[in-house]
């Protein structure tokens, strides 16, 4: 944390309503107290030379698992969102795959007791839609709504229609977000990679896209009867962005995510190692390209990493036998620059909207698309040009398993401002 209470960074250039414009930033008492291209008063301020650098809003990422309370061997409130920190996040959304499940207040309360002790940043858990998860029985939402970003059962999706139909009408009362994760188990058939050419090729049980959009079709269909908020998690396949699509044409209440691994790999990617196993599958180059153009043209709302940490002995067992899950945090915003900006498939602009203006505005925060004067001092400076090779065993976040490890991104976050004070440094 800096000590002072004012922080200057100067020399750098500022994201405004104008675009990067070469202007000085004061922060003072947890906000951006003024910018400027005329020099600012120095005197009283810790100042940070950021040449070279950019100034953007805070990024915030709807879709993390911190992992505590019931799995700390795998990650902490305090080492996730020191993580997200160095990844350039202010805010963090975690699932509720945990041990109790947050599914009352009593049990939300012994997350929110760890949050309050151990967090570097904001956190708002989801709580989930059923009673332990195991889609039957639904959690009291007008209780547990003023303390949660929205509900889901992230994990796993809610296999029975009417069990579903009724979690809409309750949460639809509350406006909170309904966030799916859509899968038909019954389409899963021991799958654990894509159903495609790799899973062939490699004699591996495949997941269907089927099992997917299914669920995704129903959800929607759903989401119209009951004008429930539907935010679709993490969608990796062509026939979802399709869906999504005709459901906002159709002005639905329907919003969705995806990660930064769908848009990087196809399963031609794919090697023998778990680092590259998460649910939903790395698709085919198909389903890549389609996340790609939805991403770019507006039809994909929101880039969340799914942050999921294992142990190392949980990821260490090959496609076939290792847990579920990569991690995102800190290599989210050189994966989606690189991949999607330096690439030329879509504006810097995008960028900030996918990952800090569009997560704000569906949580119900403070809406920020670019940075001006009175806003609250959540920011990220990064430098856009510089190159590096990712390296795993530097991460903050305990999980080490990423499909990106020894690849070379482009983008390096540099510095995390949360409401006014340092949470990471690597001028």
């Amino acid at each position: 944390m800096s000590s002072k209470n004012k922080i200057v960074l100067t020399n750098g250039k500022v994201y405004t309503d104008k675009g990067l414009e070469p202007l000085d930033v004061l922060i003072s008492n947890g906000k951006v107290e003024k910018i400027s291209a005329k020099p600012i008063d120095l005197s009283d301020a810790e100042v940070y030379n950021i040449e070279g650098y950019v100034v953007l809003p805070s990024f915030i990422d709807m879709h993390v698992h911190l992992r505590e309370p019931g799995f700390s061997y795998k990650e902490t409130i305090k080492t996730g969102t020191e993580a997200a920190a160095a990844g350039g996040f202010t805010t963090v959304c975690p699932m509720p795959n945990l041990n109790p499940t947050p599914d009352s207040i009593e049990n939300l309360q012994k997350q929110l007791d760890i949050i309050q002790k151990d967090a570097r940043i904001n956190v708002i858990p989801f709580a989930s839609i059923t009673k332990s998860r195991l889609g039957n029985q639904p959690v009291d939402y007008e209780a547990l709504a003023p303390f949660v970003a929205g509900f889901s059962d992230d994990g796993s999706g809610v296999q029975d229609e009417a069990m579903m139909k009724k979690a809409m009408e309750g949460i639809a009362k509350t406006g909170k977000l309904l966030s799916a994760h859509c899968e038909v188990e019954e389409l899963l058939n021991g799958g654990y990679i894509h159903a495609g050419e790799y899973a062939d090729a490699h004699n591996h049980k495949g997941i269907s896209s089927a099992s997917e959009w299914k669920e995704v079709e129903r959800d929607i269909r759903l989401a119209e009867e009951t004008g429930c908020r539907l935010h679709i998690c993490h969608i990796s396949t062509k026939e979802s962005v399709e869906l999504v699509r005709k459901a906002k044409e159709k002005g639905l209440p329907v919003t969705c995510e995806t990660g930064p691994h769908y848009l990087t790999f196809n399963d031609s990617d794919l090697k023998e190692e778990g680092r590259f196993k998460m649910n939903p599958p790395i698709r085919s180059w198909e389903d890549q390209e389609a996340l790609r153009k939805g991403v770019a043209d507006g039809t994909i709302d929101v880039i969340a990493t799914d942050h999921a940490p294992h142990s190392e002995k949980e990821k260490s067992k090959g496609l076939e036998k290792s847990a579920m899950g990569v991690v995102g945090l800190e290599t989210a915003f050189p994966a989606v620059y690189t991949t999607m900006v330096a690439s030329g498939i879509m504006p810097f602009e995008r960028l900030i909207e996918v990952m800090a203006a569009n997560p704000r505005r569906l949580l119900g925060l403070q809406e920020i698309s670019h940075v001006k004067e009175g806003m609250p001092a959540d920011l990220v400076v990064v430098s856009t040009d510089e190159k590096f090779t990712v390296n795993p065993d530097e991460f903050k976040s305990m999980g080490r398993a990423t499909p990106y490890a020894g690849m070379e991104l482009q983008g390096k976050i540099k510095m995390t401002i949360y409401n006014g004070n340092t949470v990471y440094n690597s001028l």
